[in-house]
């Protein structure tokens, strides 16, 4: 047995007998400032008492500049009633229910180009034009008409959109015309460039085929009707848009991924795997084995999950996968996957051990059994006290009733606290003692999660998406004790943000850590584009080589510390 194997079975063994080990740090990590700042949202999941299995599932929401003022505003997304339609679009909006819509909220930290000092958001939907009904699960963001200006999709239970962003704070609806119209269960989608032309395709996950006129009954061990889970229904085919320029897609799933066989699809997320240079797709889906679309130079995909060891757990079995982030947790230059499960499984991480092989260590890292008692949606990989490695935050909410909170009458039995995890130097993960007033220890039934730096001071914040419950913005209050570098990386011409380039922090050449920009991951959520990371020591010796999304690439000295740099590919054509 080699030394890995017999630190696995040691770790198996303290996983079964021993707690999570907690920081002995107390104090305050986030504060939630979403009233303060003027957030105010609360999701409605038209939650009906008939069980419909949509009620639970959403929602998302998206960090992003829709108005390239050097802050991130914020799309948050909502739900409906629910009923007995003849179509989706005829369950959606019964007779007697008054239509709601999802919210455009603009950050005013930054007002005519100059700093005002003071977070704070003013809700600008009527103005945008996006008054979006329907019932809203997930959104991502890019700019797939190479303007400069990022535009939105958003996927529904029913008909996907489009939403062009016109560059004067009004966004239009071209789902139509561009041909991207989805009328499926959509949840998390990513715009991606996968053949190099310049141009953002976009993947969509789907995730089964239920309708409200035929909603099977599904009952908990104590009898009550509870929500199904997707075994009881057909998964659907994920799809697959490219970009053919011009404002127009054609959809290539059928002709582009080899040998496809549907999964119920929840998490989306897109990096270069097996590091040849083009971006692959990771979709991890609810139940059946998770999907690894490794990229063949833009001509096709085939999915290598089996052979690189991420499409099921140490065990060899699939599990209920809902989240997904991609990171270098342990520092050795590829990119490492988080997944997150269900309630009596362990969420998953996968290790990269090089050119796209992975294994699950969740065990070794000590991330099994903190895990076990809890159903995880919206996750993310962030460094939080900033000692320069990554921690990871898990949201929490359970998807069938709770026993003790259903027997109690708790009029949504599904609530759970949520989790944040602290990165041990690389060596493991411990669960943060955090202070009693900390708003991760409030329980809703938390499902979107998107990370961004919201007030531009450095670190991560989060916008949280609770289910049938108030949006929840979770600011950062650690002291910094290290600088930090903040990237922006875009186009030559337009300016746009390039989803997909790789940056490498090097010494000597040698690659020490690995970076990507995109804004997808998580749980249906969009998040910050913008890379985000500790200044290093001895910075004198070390340099970033960047790989862009086109395969060329050069390497450039580090930035200033402490604020972020812009930095534009030298030779792109777009």
């Amino acid at each position: 047995m080699s030394s890995r194997r017999h630190g696995l079975f040691f770790c198996l063994c303290c996983w079964l007998l021993c707690p999570v080990l907690s920081t002995a740090d107390n104090e305050a990590v986030f504060k939630d400032v979403a009233e303060e700042v003027g957030l105010i949202f609360v999701h409605f999941n038209g939650m009906s008492g008939q069980h419909y299995f949509p009620e639970m599932t959403g929602a998302g929401a998206a960090l992003f500049d829709f108005d390239n003022d050097g802050d991130l505003d914020i799309y948050l997304l909502q739900g409906s009633m629910l009923g007995p339609g003849k179509t989706i679009e005829d369950a959606l909006f019964p007779p007697a229910a008054t239509p709601i819509v999802d919210r455009l909220f603009r950050n005013e930290l930054i007002s005519n180009g100059k700093s005002t000092g003071k977070l704070s958001f003013r809700d600008v939907t009527k103005q945008s034009g996006l008054l979006m009904t329907g019932y809203g699960m997930g959104v991502t963001t890019g700019d797939y008409n190479n303007d400069g200006w990022t535009d939105l999709y958003v996927t529904q239970y029913g008909s996907n959109h489009l939403l062009r962003n016109n560059g004067n704070g009004t966004f239009s609806d071209v789902t139509e015309s561009s041909h991207t119209m989805d009328e499926q269960w959509g949840t998390s989608a990513a715009f991606l460039d996968y053949d190099r032309d310049g141009w953002l395709d976009l993947y969509v996950s789907n995730y089964v085929d239920f309708s409200v006129l035929k909603n099977n009954t599904c009952y908990a061990k104590s009898s009550r009707q509870d929500y199904c889970g997707p075994a009881s229904f057909i998964a659907l085919h994920d799809r697959l848009f490219h970009n053919l320029g011009g404002g127009e897609f054609e959809e290539v799933s059928d002709q582009l991924m080899m040998n496809y066989q549907a999964g119920a699809g929840l998490g989306v997320i897109t990096a270069d795997f097996n590091q040849d240079g083009w971006i692959d797709i990771y979709v991890a889906n609810d139940g059946q084995a998770n999907q690894m679309w490794i990229n063949q130079k833009g001509k096709k995909f085939v999915n290598n999950a089996l052979y690189a060891g991420t499409a099921v757990n140490i065990q060899g079995r699939a599990e209920a996968s809902m989240g997904v982030d991609v990171g270098d947790f342990d520092r050795d230059g590829d990119p490492d996957l988080f997944i997150t499960h269900l309630m009596g499984e362990t969420n998953t991480l996968y290790s990269n051990e090089g050119r796209g092989l992975f294994e699950d260590r969740t065990l070794f890292y000590g991330l099994g059994s903190s895990s076990f008692p809890y159903t995880t949606f919206g996750t993310g990989w962030l460094d939080y006290d900033n000692d320069g490695w990554l921690d990871l935050l898990v949201l929490n909410g359970a998807v069938t009733e709770l026993e003790p909170l259903a027997n109690k009458k708790d009029p949504y039995p599904l609530h759970q606290p949520n989790q944040l995890f602290h990165n041990e130097a690389g060596k493991g993960f411990s669960e943060a003692n955090y202070a009693t007033s900390s708003p991760l220890k409030d329980s809703y039934v938390s499902r979107g999660a998107a990370f961004g730096d919201i007030d531009n001071d450095g670190d991560l914040d989060v916008l949280i998406l609770n289910n049938n419950g108030p949006a929840q913005l979770l600011l950062n209050l650690v002291s910094k004790t290290r600088d930090w570098i903040g990237l922006r990386l875009t186009a030559t011409k337009s300016r746009r943000d390039l989803p997909g380039t790789e940056i490498f922090l090097t010494q000597a050449g040698k690659k020490q850590q690995w970076f990507r920009t995109g804004t997808d991951g998580s749980y249906c959520s969009a998040n910050d584009p913008r890379v985000l990371f500790t200044y290093p020591d001895h910075p004198q010796e070390k340099s970033l080589q960047i790989r862009w999304p086109d395969g060329s690439q050069e390497t450039r000295p580090l930035p200033p510390a402490s604020q972020y740099t812009e930095i534009r590919q030298t030779d792109g054509n777009y």
